[in-house]
């Protein structure tokens, strides 16, 4: 304890740190204010009837806006629409030659976030009446003809203060803004889910308390085990050869390519859960679905869970193998003078490179779609869904990503000033800690 309060004084010491938390807090509770600003024309208490939150989509989209999504609240839409931009125009850097040319220039990323930006407006004018049509119209009052419109357009105003509030907060704040505004969303959920499951637990059949404590238990658990496959990685050595230039000798050192176990992150299962909820959009267009389509449309039946899990280790090894290129860091290393003991270098570097990235993402694969599908076991064993979602699935890998990228940059400002880290032996890696593949001269 006394560590950790001597920790916590070095960081209120110093004075760019500290001020970087009040302004990351100050516009995280700016944002959380705006996520209980009811939109013009809604009645508020309809949207809290679950009749009209729109059922188990609504509550797996609401899970990134805090409840903004269920409560029609003026930040509805979240950051969502922004990401989906970003991630249109990052896969659209892996096929159009073009825009990967751009995103290797300073002048073309900031080219590049431009039409992001833009991308996300369209996004949110053809998001917006969706969402005003499918979920809260039932709940507007007596609304005339200009609503639609007028709520469209705050909606995507909203989202634009939502994504100048992420980008305010990575530039004067602490950690990355947008990460840290949906993680923000997801733990305001989190003390209300508990609370349901502590009642449910202490009440008549509930199980009592030691069955609560089973619970805390094994969610503690899947956290540890969450961090491991966000920092695993699998150390690659490096010799790089000795050289003198003038006076002075370089190279002659050994150093260490870190290939990630989980290099994909969370982006696998926000795609497959993307595809997933096809059928369910599906299923609601038809008055009697058939039975295979209401299998594959349950997000807690079998049908739906095994075609995540296939879709999660599919789509971890796709993002794995256009994120790491092992020809561009075998070329990266020889053009510095680098090999990997016993491999020649060029096409047997990245060859091996290759080899190895195979092997490691097989594990972190399976545990990523293990991870993916937990919320649903934890519904079959009797949790309540509120607290099952914080069993796995994206809501705890971003969690875990974002805390760890958060306590880092601490860690690093405090490091900086020659105080001593955040643990006592070890250092924190994030999700980029250990993701820099770049070579050392």
């Amino acid at each position: 304890m006394k560590n950790l309060i001597d920790t916590i004084k070095n960081i209120w010491r110093i004075e760019e740190l500290r001020t970087r938390i009040l302004i990351t807090l100050g516009l995280l509770l700016v944002y959380r204010i705006g996520s209980f600003i009811i939109l013009p024309g809604v009645d508020s208490a309809r949207m809290t009837d679950p009749t009209t939150s729109g059922g188990g989509i609504a509550e797996i989209l609401s899970i990134f806006t805090g409840g903004a999504f269920t409560r029609a609240s003026i930040f509805a839409l979240g950051i969502m629409p922004y990401i989906s931009a970003s991630i249109i125009l990052q896969l659209a850097g892996m096929a159009v030659p073009a825009v990967q040319k751009l995103q290797k220039e300073e002048s073309g990323r900031r080219k590049i976030n431009q039409w992001t930006r833009y991308l996300t407006i369209l996004i949110c004018v053809a998001q917006a009446p969706g969402y005003i049509y499918t979920t809260i119209e039932e709940a507007a009052r007596g609304t005339g003809a200009l609503w639609v419109p007028a709520s469209v357009v705050i909606l995507t105003a909203s989202t634009l203060f939502v994504m100048w509030l992420g980008e305010r907060i990575t530039e004067r704040g602490l950690g990355n803004g947008i990460s840290l505004i949906i993680m923000i969303g997801i733990i305001a959920r989190l003390p209300q889910s508990f609370a349901q499951e502590v009642v449910g637990r202490m009440g008549p059949g509930g199980g009592g308390l030691v069955l609560l404590l089973v619970e805390v238990v094994l969610w503690v658990l899947i956290i540890a085990g969450c961090i491991l496959l966000v920092q695993g990685t699998r150390r690659i050595p490096v010799q790089f050869a000795k050289r003198v230039q003038g006076n002075k000798q370089y190279g002659g050192v050994r150093n260490y390519i870190p290939l990630k176990v989980n290099a994909a992150g969370v982006m696998p299962i926000i795609f497959a859960q993307a595809i997933v909820l096809i059928p369910m959009y599906v299923a609601q267009a038809f008055e009697q679905p058939p039975q295979w389509l209401i299998s594959i449309a349950n997000s807690s039946g079998y049908g739906y869970n095994i075609m995540l899990f296939l879709m999660v280790v599919a789509f971890t090894y796709f993002y794995t193998a256009i994120t790491v290129n092992p020809n561009q860091l075998a070329d990266d290393m020889k053009r510095n003078g680098g090999f990997i003991p016993g491999i020649k270098p060029g096409k047997h570097t990245a060859g091996h490179i290759d080899e190895l990235l195979s092997r490691i993402t097989l594990p972190g694969a399976i545990f990523l779609g293990i991870v993916a599908i937990l919320p649903a076991f934890a519904g079959m064993a009797g949790i309540k869904q509120g607290f099952a979602q914080f069993f796995g699935g994206t809501s705890l890998l971003i969690m875990v990503g974002v805390l760890l990228d958060t306590l880092q940059q601490i860690e690093s400002h405090l490091l900086m000033r020659h105080y001593d880290g955040l643990m006592k032996s070890g250092r924190i890696k994030g999700r980029s800690g250990g993701a820099a593949y770049g070579m050392a001269g």
